[in-house]
């Protein structure tokens, strides 16, 4: 498709017409496409928001750079927040930050588990820990269980003592799916302390927990 229909394709009132054009901009340069984006990144549907800030993940610029770290500041939508952050994590360390206090300032789960997955290949030993501590203080179950299996990440590094005396601690959580998927990740963990937990979750009163306890001991 031609950029001049492109055009005229964004300012359509259909926004089918409007999804059409974005997908097309992919066969043109960021210099073409960022600007244009930008033009509707307000835009009322949060269908063509979410496509705009996917769309700056594939084009990436310094100016893209900044529209994604606007629509993350001022649109309410969590699936465009969501979306954005995964295009920004394209941008490597430098979007590191930004996800990290993304994280912390928004507590939907959608949004906490498209960054969990955006920063997973670049993020260092700190930046787990400080993720999965802001996610288990929250009180979504499913950011808690994945704050919980991320703390896998800290084994053979500096942060491996701390990862395990917070797992060890919520050995003893009231929530069952907490000591199971607790058990799990103590399970990959060779401390005497993470061993030592593991057998008093080998019998808990909760047979789900006993079975993902016996999965990681036998």
């Amino acid at each position: 498709m031609e950029i001049n229909q492109i055009k005229a394709n964004l300012e359509n009132p259909n926004p089918q017409n409007r999804l059409k054009a974005i997908v097309e901009l992919r066969n043109h340069p960021a210099n073409v496409v960022v600007p244009l984006l930008k033009q509707i990144m307000y835009d009322k549907e949060f269908v063509i928001r979410s496509f705009v800030a996917k769309g700056l993940g594939h084009k990436l610029s310094d100016e893209g750079f900044d529209v994604l770290l606007n629509l993350i500041e001022n649109d309410r939508d969590p699936n465009v927040k969501a979306e954005a952050a995964n295009s920004l994590a394209k941008y490597g360390e430098k979007a590191i930050p930004h996800l990290m206090e993304l994280f912390r300032d928004e507590s939907h789960w959608l949004l906490r588990q498209s960054i969990f997955a955006a920063i997973e290949e670049m993020g260092s030993p700190d930046v787990f820990l400080q993720l999965s501590q802001w996610g288990l203080e929250g009180d979504d179950l499913t950011v808690q269980l994945a704050s919980i299996s991320y703390l896998r990440k800290l084994k053979g590094t500096p942060l491996e003592s701390e990862a395990i005396e917070i797992l060890v601690e919520l050995s003893i959580s009231e929530i069952v799916a907490v000591r199971a998927q607790v058990a799990r990740v103590l399970g990959i963990f060779e401390a005497p302390k993470a061993r030592a937990a593991l057998v008093q979750l080998r019998d808990d009163t909760n047979h789900r927990v006993v079975a993902s306890t016996l999965e990681v001991l036998l």
